[in-house]
């Protein structure tokens, strides 16, 4: 039987249960004192990695891609591998620890799902970051966004106008260019979340642990979304005329042309679809996670406050900034030519 209510623990504390109980465990002969270690040893790894203060629950199977990642690329300081990082079996053995702690954690009630259930990196994926998953650089992430912002101009792809989707196909690569939101809060969204408060355009996004944040859309996504929603979404009586247009398709913000609620899956189409039509010299294949990571990545390299970047992002501690704020070329030559303490007369 699950638990009747969350225990919300962070990463730490859940940490520190986990590791007493399975020392426990060798006191009954159930696991050998070295093995306990190596949990331990494992665990609290993840808590480095991680961050002591975030929420496990808050941990999405896109983060225990990362942090599978991020300890694959770790150096490993008994011996050297080729890789210069963890050997495979050491990869294996980290997988097979933390797949344990989150196992017994969904039982405990700390977790309301197990999120090693969504990690999808495989083997041979951990020896490096995807590309996909990395932050685009500005001129590939404004040649997508050019290519979104074209495309309620672009000659039809389809030759009835109710399956043009141009603008709804727009509305998704702006706002996850530009807001970064998780693409499960995407896809959740209803086109009641969008309100307006003294002329600013403001978008409701229901997150993770039942919290909200009211994001500002910037101007140029309000007005496609403006757009979008007069002439681009489907009405509700083309939703309701559509055979298995499912509950709660009429309140949905993003709907196929069949007046179906867009899926997880059908974001990653729509990017891919976008992208083709970006400049080859500005191309590269991104996931909607990697442009969560774009959106941090670039406003915290334009110096925007790290609070409003974590507000935007709907984390709850600002530490969880690091796992989002990939490295950009050329950007510690940009920091040192505009140090802040040469500027003005006297750094001329």
């Amino acid at each position: 039987m699950r638990p009747a209510e969350l225990e919300r623990l962070t990463v730490a504390e859940a940490a520190d249960r986990y590791v007493e109980l399975v020392r426990a465990r060798t006191v009954t002969g159930a696991l050998s004192p070295s093995t306990a270690e190596v949990y331990a040893r494992d665990v609290a790894t993840l808590v480095e990695l991680a961050g002591a203060e975030v929420v496990l629950d808050d941990l999405t199977g896109q983060d225990v891609d990362a942090l599978l990642l991020a300890f694959a690329r770790r150096p490993d300081g008994r011996r050297r591998t080729a890789s210069g990082g963890q050997s495979p079996s050491s990869q294996a053995r980290f997988r097979r620890s933390i797949s344990a702690l989150f196992k017994h954690a969904t039982l405990a009630g700390w977790v309301q799902i197990n999120p090693m259930t969504a990690s999808t990196v495989t083997a041979k994926e951990r020896g490096g970051l995807r590309p996909q998953r990395r932050a685009l650089t500005r001129e590939q992430a404004q040649g997508l966004i050019g290519a979104a912002r074209a495309l309620p101009e672009a000659p039809p792809a389809a030759k009835r106008r109710d399956q043009r989707t141009e603008l709804r196909d727009a509305v998704i690569v702006l706002l996850l260019s530009t807001v970064g939101p998780r693409v499960s809060e995407l896809v959740r969204a209803n086109v009641e979340d969008f309100f307006t408060n003294d002329g600013v355009r403001y978008w409701r996004i229901f997150g993770k642990g039942g919290r909200t944040r009211d994001v500002p859309l910037p101007d140029g996504v309000a007005r496609v979304l403006q757009e979008y929603l007069e002439r681009g979404r489907p009405t509700v009586v083309d939703a309701v005329s559509n055979a298995g247009a499912g509950a709660g398709a009429d309140k949905a913000l993003l709907l196929s042309w069949r007046g179906r609620r867009l899926a997880r899956g059908d974001v990653q189409a729509v990017i891919d679809r976008v992208q083709r039509r970006v400049d080859p010299d500005q191309r590269r294949s991104v996931t909607p996670h990697g442009l969560r990571h774009t959106t941090a990545t670039h406003l915290l390299a334009d110096a925007v406050d790290m609070d409003a970047v974590r507000r935007v992002l709907g984390h709850s501690d600002l530490s969880t900034l690091g796992r989002y704020r990939d490295e950009l070329p050329g950007e510690l030559e940009v920091a040192m030519r505009t140090h802040p303490l040469l500027r003005g007369k006297s750094g001329r």
